[in-house]
């Protein structure tokens, strides 16, 4: 077990120091692109403009004879384009792909100084954590990178689950992490071919009333995994996603999944296709009026001591926590968001 004083060591000599805070900045989006395709990295400028996070997806969806091109394509694209507040992004393969080494030291090697977050797909254990964190270490000395790296793990196996809380705590890179449910899915053994969402059949019955018919009402399959991944990452100071939802022609289902994990918590969710951008900033993005609440409770309460009554409701410490996460979260969407500053009286 590493001793508590050597947590915020390099792993290499003349790797950057881990961060002790993680950077502070929006990000209610993950918004994945297929690197490998050139009409997309065309857009990429205009991206960069629309969402959060870009991230160039190496991984699933991304053809085996692809692989290379897609690797090669998300250099090309970082080295194109400038970031600026938004965050660059690389989901890699998983550990035991043939691809995995080549695309962690090429990329690095090349972009390591652009690059903010790598995202590491299927994660079993801290033990992957760790491989991962060793390796980039090294490979920041040998480039003489100045920022280290962040590393983003994907929840999507059984074991990964059951190791949840250990894989938070794994490394002072950890960012955070995010619900994998399709391979989450298929590790369980759950019987369904949905890529996130709800099932019509995961459902419970009132009981039986004479002469009224009974109604299912369906059910969240993800609460479980959710509330036990939010739990793991804000006891250690990490980010919690939600993943990816598979239905585009959907955006009514797909907006409740979003605002289901941003009220238990999440940061942001992953956005596959251009339609959910707007969905995921619009959940994410706290309400301008309970903004607007939240600002008259610390108003009231400038210390966070004692209580007041506000619009009949008493507001106490507990309260006053809650409102300054919201006011805190208004404040970084105001950063990237000028129209909303206005809405939260920001501006």
């Amino acid at each position: 077990m590493k001793l508590p004083r050597n947590f915020y060591r390099p792993l290499a000599v003349g790797a950057p120091e881990p961060f002790r805070d993680m950077p502070v900045r929006a990000e209610r989006m993950i918004h994945f692109v297929p690197p490998h395709i050139e009409k997309v990295r065309a857009k990429i400028p205009d991206i960069v403009k629309q969402v959060d996070i870009v991230l160039g997806n190496l991984e699933d969806a991304i053809p085996a004879d692809a692989k290379e091109a897609a690797r090669a394509g998300f250099i090309e694209m970082a080295e194109a384009n400038d970031f600026g507040e938004t965050g660059l992004w690389t989901r890699i393969n998983a550990l035991n792909s043939p691809w995995v080494l080549d695309d962690i030291v090429e990329i690095v090697g090349a972009i390591g100084d652009k690059l903010d977050v790598i995202m590491l797909p299927k994660v079993e254990g801290a033990w992957d954590i760790h491989y991962l964190d060793q390796l980039l270490a090294q490979l920041e000395a040998r480039h003489s990178l100045t920022k280290p790296i962040l590393i983003h793990a994907i929840l999507e196996t059984a074991e990964g689950v059951n190791n949840v809380e250990a894989i938070a705590a794994a490394s002072p890179r950890m960012h955070g992490m995010s619900l994998g449910p399709a391979d989450l899915a298929a590790s369980r053994a759950m019987k369904t071919t949905r890529v996130g969402g709800g099932h019509p059949g995961y459902s419970v019955l009132p009981d039986p009333v004479e002469g009224s018919a009974r109604r299912g009402v369906q059910q969240d399959l993800w609460h479980y995994t959710i509330a036990r991944m939010v739990d793991a990452c804000a006891a250690n100071g990490l980010k919690a996603f939600y993943g990816p939802f598979g239905d585009f022609s959907d955006p009514d289902a797909c907006e409740s999944q979003f605002r289901n994990a941003f009220l238990m918590g999440c940061a942001g969710a992953w956005t596959l296709h251009p339609s959910q951008i707007d969905i995921a900033k619009r959940v994410f993005s706290p309400d301008p009026e309970e903004v607007k609440l939240a600002a008259r409770i610390l108003e009231a309460m400038p210390d966070g001591t004692g209580a007041v009554m506000i619009d009949g409701k008493m507001q106490d410490d507990a309260t006053w926590k809650q409102a300054k996460v919201m006011v805190d979260l208004a404040k970084l969407v105001a950063r990237k968001d000028p129209e909303l500053a206005g809405a939260y009286g920001f501006a």
